[in-house]
């Protein structure tokens, strides 16, 4: 039972997903690109407290928490080109939506795992992508930097959950920390470097992955 209601929720998730994209590239669909992009998030909202009794109140509150900051974010994405202010508290948003994530991966951290090897990974990709777009920054350069530390946190400690949590849920938690930081970094190249090709589709893509193997992995976890 469980298992076909996932399937169901997985093809409604994905198809709303798609639609949101479709309309985010047809002039004519734009209007309803307001409505199926919050509907992404609404919905993994809802299947997420509803699937979440048999987890522990702090894990399912928190993650709540870390939805909703990725809900206005996403609204606040929306109106980026009426003012900048809409990009920086998308930003200040999806940075709270991280610090939520942390706290919940901590909550299932390995005590003994070793982060090094995938810290030195991850300052490595992080250098490569700070240097292609520290020059478009100007005055974002701050909270982009800080953002950056924080996206990183999240998916080291998304590792850090590994022989703790079952293999399943790991699996799930931390490629959706890699599909969030790949998200972000498409959506900094684009704006802060140069314009990418087709950006609206691998954004999306990459960015709804992400939130629904974070949920899906939680979801796993045995309290």
């Amino acid at each position: 039972m469980q298992s076909k209601l996932h399937t169901s929720f997985s093809v409604v998730y994905f198809i709303v997903v798609i639609d949101t994209i479709i309309c985010s590239s047809i002039e004519k669909l734009m209007p309803m690109y307001y409505f199926t992009k919050p509907a992404i998030l609404t919905l993994l909202v809802i299947y997420f407290w509803l699937q979440s009794t048999h987890l522990n109140k702090r894990t399912r509150y928190i993650t709540v928490l870390a939805l909703l900051f990725s809900l206005i974010g996403d609204v606040l994405l929306m109106f980026v080109d009426k003012s900048s202010n809409f990009f920086i508290g998308g930003l200040i948003a999806f940075l709270l939506a991280h610090l939520m994530y942390i706290s919940v991966f901590l909550k299932s951290r390995n005590k003994n795992a070793n982060p090094f090897s995938i810290i030195v990974v991850l300052l490595i990709y992080a250098s490569g992508l700070f240097y292609l777009i520290k020059d478009g920054l100007g005055e974002m350069l701050i909270p982009v930097l800080l953002y950056l530390i924080v996206i990183l946190t999240m998916a080291i400690t998304a590792f850090l959950r590994k022989r703790l949590a079952s293999s399943n849920s790991y699996n799930l938690v931390f490629a959706g920390a890699i599909f969030f930081m790949i998200s972000d970094s498409l959506l900094a190249l684009n704006k802060f470097y140069e314009t990418l090709p087709l950006s609206n589709i691998s954004i999306m893509l990459t960015y709804a992955l992400a939130q629904y193997l974070i949920v899906s992995g939680i979801l796993k976890q045995e309290h």
